[in-house]
């Protein structure tokens, strides 16, 4: 469930034990004894244990020599002891196929070498050591793979450890009005990038800021667009600049007031960002803008109506764009998607896709959902129409706003007189990667703090997105 403030990203490193030799005595440089059925060898700091060690007490005061973690191995596995209570196992094949060497991984591009199709699948290590570098397993054909011991607690999927850590994401509502995220166009247009970086990061956190003091030009406002990454063209086109003289066949080209809604949920990956400029207004008066934060309307109906949010979170809604003669979308699947999509690793919430305007045919939905559908997007609709959520400001020229497309819901009153707007669409997986590189160029470690140097082009081989 969201917070108004997340934890920040922590690095991830071994901790270590006090003293090995409380539990195992008999710490010697005495070669590994063959296993037998369901026993353990252990490993601990360049050494062997001449014991074999069976399901060992788990409030065992646990420890390490020289500070490492207690390593063991089967046919299989191999085990590390992080502390007392903490264990993880790693199959054999898996860490074969992680091997990050140069001769198995790409330095420079960060591509697999490595076959895995020719890793044996009852692959056994001829030799598991553990070092002050990480665990160095020494294969049958001698091949040697250095494995991290943050990177290895990092990845651990055996049991997994790594909290699955979310960007800082805060939720907000109308009260965002008293201090909206902003940042200067001056700031943005810096070559060094820190205004960009600020720029992006606080459409992370917020899911949207206002940009100060851009010149109202559509040149200007193309420029900035393109400073976060290439346009996404639609067939609305690349750059749009129009009025509300219906030369496109969507309601955004009327004067008539538009409910909160996501855009383009006829496509299978909506656009991500969405960049709007009022260049001019005139002749006329209304047209206000509204923002709300869906991520925020979702988490109070999930804690009040936890039977409505599960609904919006399974039934799959078909949406379509036909104003065009030219054009005619559907998703693929054309049934649709949820309204709130989740991430399956941690059932975060991580999409809002809702246009009831375009919303298709109901005809994938199953009977016995059809009342429940309805009273969920009703109560729904009544958390978007809040007055604790709507958050409404009159875009003036000079201003621009971007907004993440699948969060923040947008719309508008209803206006008259000629209203001038420009802006473009930025791709979901574009914005993340620019904010990623800058996240990296201004001092976020990606779990890479006291790993191996890089090699390669800047970019360590150990990064956690790799």
């Amino acid at each position: 469930m969201f917070k108004m403030l997340a934890i920040p990203r922590r690095a991830l490193t071994a901790r270590c034990w006090t003293h090995a030799s409380r539990m195992y005595p008999n710490i010697g440089i005495a070669a590994r004894e063959a296993m037998s059925h369901g026993s353990v060898r252990w490993t601990a700091s360049s050494t062997t244990l001449n014991s074999t060690v069976t399901n060992p007490e788990p409030n065992a005061p646990f420890a390490t020599v020289n500070d490492l973690p207690i390593v063991g191995e089967d046919t299989r596995k191999i085990s590390i002891g992080w502390d007392a209570r903490t264990w993880s196992r790693f199959h054999n094949v898996w860490l074969r196929d992680h091997c990050r060497c140069p001769q198995c991984f790409h330095p420079i591009t960060k591509q697999r070498l490595l076959d895995t199709f020719a890793i044996l699948p009852d692959l056994t290590p001829f030799n598991v050591t553990a070092t002050t570098d990480g665990l160095q397993v020494t294969w049958p054909d001698a091949h040697v793979s250095l494995y991290p011991w943050s990177w290895l607690k990092d990845n651990s999927y055996d049991p997994p450890l790594r909290n699955l850590e979310h960007d800082e994401k805060i939720l907000w509502g109308a009260k965002i009005a008293q201090s909206p995220p902003e940042v200067t166009y001056e700031e943005v247009m810096v070559a060094n990038e820190k205004g960009l970086h600020k720029w992006l990061d606080h459409v992370d956190k917020f899911g949207f800021c206002f940009v100060s003091g851009v010149p109202a030009t559509p040149e200007t406002t193309e420029e900035l667009s393109r400073k976060i990454a290439f346009i996404r063209e639609t067939q609305y086109g690349q750059f749009w600049d129009f009025t509300s003289d219906l030369a496109k066949g969507d309601t955004a080209y009327t004067t008539m007031a538009l409910g909160a809604h996501t855009d383009t949920t006829y496509f299978t990956d909506p656009c991500g960002l969405q960049l709007f400029h009022l260049l001019s207004h005139t002749d006329g008066s209304g047209g206000a803008s509204l923002l709300v934060d869906g991520f925020y309307v979702a988490s109070i109906l999930k804690e009040l109506h936890p039977e409505a949010y599960e609904v919006l979170s399974q039934v799959p809604v078909p949406a379509h764009a036909a104003g065009e003669l030219s054009a005619l979308y559907q998703p693929s699947p054309t049934k649709g998607y949820p309204i709130l999509r989740h991430d399956p690793a941690n059932n975060q919430l991580f999409q809002v896709r809702w246009n009831n305007d375009d919303r298709s045919v109901m005809n994938y939905i199953e009977p016995g959902m059809v009342d429940k559908w309805y009273d969920a997007i009703r109560l729904w609709h009544q958390g978007l129409q809040s007055p604790d959520s709507e958050y409404w400001v009159q875009l003036r020229p000079g201003t621009a706003v971007v907004i993440d497309n699948h969060r923040v819901l947008h719309g508008r009153s209803a206006f008259d007189g000629r209203r001038r707007m420009c802006g473009a669409y930025i791709g979901m997986d574009e914005f993340r990667s620019k904010l990623a590189v800058l996240r990296e160029k201004f001092g976020a470690s990606h779990g890479t703090d006291g790993l191996p140097p890089d090699v390669g082009n800047g970019r360590n081989v150990w990064h956690n997105a790799l």
